[in-house]
């Protein structure tokens, strides 16, 4: 059995009362977590060692959380005070755990799904989607990735120019993949607003909602957006349901056709303050 399963930031609790209620085998299942698998939450260090443990059963997204973490493990950016990485950073094995989590996915597919942790872009079919997330795999695995960290962040470009290059494009194909939530119908990103689908900026909408986008009839399903709440439609999944912030941690259940047998929740006990 697959299962997708929504943003954990660190709430290793709720993760392992999910994988009971799951009844969930690494001989026979397979974990696909959609991005943001560390911070805020109380058990970051717990959570990286249990995933990493799973081997092959767990398939794991980076979401901007993991990206920050990376980051802050090389200097980049100085750890937020309502950042609970320390454990990882402080931990002795901080190098295999920084060192796996460099080789996880920006976006794969599963059983017809594509799995992102933010959105896509309306230009960007699934194909494309797949084969840009590689650029920056590939980039996160070598050596250049201390120097691509440091020009990581920015906002710009926030639109797509299939002739961007460099870091430009790096940049840009890593913040429509973990920080999408609002575009225009011309694919022009918002980063400010991030409350639920009906607080859209004059002339956005929600990524998924843009007419004639490239992934329309595309099956996708994506975490990063806990105010959305959980969002299930027979081409679109949402699964962050706000562990972290008091909500739940959700698993959608694949069948052997692909389509969503059920969703399975389990409440999480550490509710964070308000703040993403």
């Amino acid at each position: 059995m697959n299962y997708l399963v929504g943003d954990l930031q660190g709430c290793c609790d709720a993760l392992e009362r999910l994988l009971l209620k799951l009844d969930f085998s690494p001989s026979r299942d397979r974990l696909y977590l959609l991005g943001d698998l560390v911070n805020r939450g109380p058990a970051s260090l717990a959570t990286l060692r249990r995933l990493q443990g799973l081997g092959d059963a767990a398939i794991c997204l980076l979401g901007n959380h993991d990206l920050h973490l990376l980051a802050a493990a090389q200097g980049v950016r100085k750890p937020h005070r309502k950042d609970t990485l320390h454990d990882i950073l402080d931990a002795p094995d901080r190098e295999a755990l920084l060192s796996w989590l460099r080789q996880q996915r920006m976006a794969v597919s599963c059983q017809g799904w594509l799995l992102v942790h933010a959105g896509v872009v309306p230009q960007w079919d699934a194909a494309q989607t797949l084969s840009l997330a590689g650029e920056v795999e590939t980039l996160l695995r070598g050596p250049e990735l201390p120097d691509f960290l440091h020009q990581m962040y920015g906002n710009q470009p926030d639109q797509w120019n299939a002739g961007l290059g460099g870091i430009e494009r790096l940049r840009f194909i890593v913040n429509v993949l973990t920080r999408l939530r609002f575009c225009t119908p011309q694919g022009r990103m918002d980063f400010e607003a991030k409350d639920g689908a009906d607080s859209a900026p004059a002339g956005f909408m929600p990524w998924f909602e843009v007419p004639g986008r490239r992934t329309v009839g595309q099956p996708v399903a994506f975490g990063h957006w806990s105010t959305l709440g959980l969002v299930q439609r027979p081409d679109l999944l949402a699964l962050d349901t706000g562990c972290v912030w008091g909500g739940a941690l959700s698993a959608a259940c694949l069948d052997e056709a692909g389509r969503v047998r059920e969703v399975v929740q389990v409440r999480c006990d550490q509710a964070q303050q308000p703040g993403r």
